[in-house]
């Protein structure tokens, strides 16, 4: 499942994402999504986590929980249309 991390400090790092993802389960990837010309993080990113069950109870116990000082939003992430 792919899931959306919105909100987030702009110094959070992949491997600081990764880190509390993990504790749900696997995670294949992380991408923090940064602006082009400046290389700084845009607030959010994505993750994917191949077990469908363990990426849910990621997006339910860590959806609007406190990182890094702002509150976190996490949803599964629609294709792009």
């Amino acid at each position: 499942m792919n899931i959306y991390i919105g909100n987030l400090n702009y110094r959070v790092r992949e491997d600081n994402l990764r880190g509390v993802l993990e504790e749900y389960g696997d995670v294949d990837s992380i991408k923090v999504i940064k602006d082009r010309d400046t290389g700084r993080s845009k607030g959010y990113a994505f993750a994917e986590m191949p077990n469908d069950d363990e990426a849910r109870e990621a997006i339910s116990g860590l959806n609007e929980t406190d990182f890094e000082g702002r509150q976190l939003v996490l949803k599964e992430a629609l294709p792009k249309k």
